[in-house]
């Protein structure tokens, strides 16, 4: 396994400035950005051991108006870590805010630590 968690953290916040992976508190600084590292398990064994893991964040995204911008910059600063978009869908929030939903995936190769997209 690789933890790439805080590298996702650190690229997130060189363009925003209310991230967390918890659900956000403060609302006063829009738009909030919530990371959640949904799986990181080993995806592939060899005789030597583990040699490639499987990594998927979910992000969400909270605005008081249009998302797709935020949308934009997080495509943008995952993309720096090799991690590729896999999902993106508004989600209904009954607090009036404007929400949106996205998923990325990688492969890493845990010997040399490049990251690439699993065809």
């Amino acid at each position: 396994m690789k933890n790439v968690k805080d590298q996702v953290f650190q690229v997130l916040c060189e363009v925003f400035e209310n991230v967390t992976d918890e659900y956000p508190k403060d609302f006063a600084t829009l738009p909030a950005i919530q990371y959640t590292e949904e799986e990181n398990k080993v995806h592939e064994h060899t005789t030597e051991g583990e040699t490639k893991s499987y990594v998927r964040y979910c992000m969400d995204i909270w605005n008081n108006r249009s998302t797709s911008e935020a949308a934009l910059k997080v495509d943008e600063q995952m993309a720096k870590l090799g991690l590729v978009r896999t999902s993106c869908q508004d989600a209904p929030d009954p607090s009036g805010w404007k929400h949106k939903v996205m998923r990325y995936e990688a492969i890493i190769d845990m010997e040399s630590e490049e990251v690439y997209w699993m065809n």
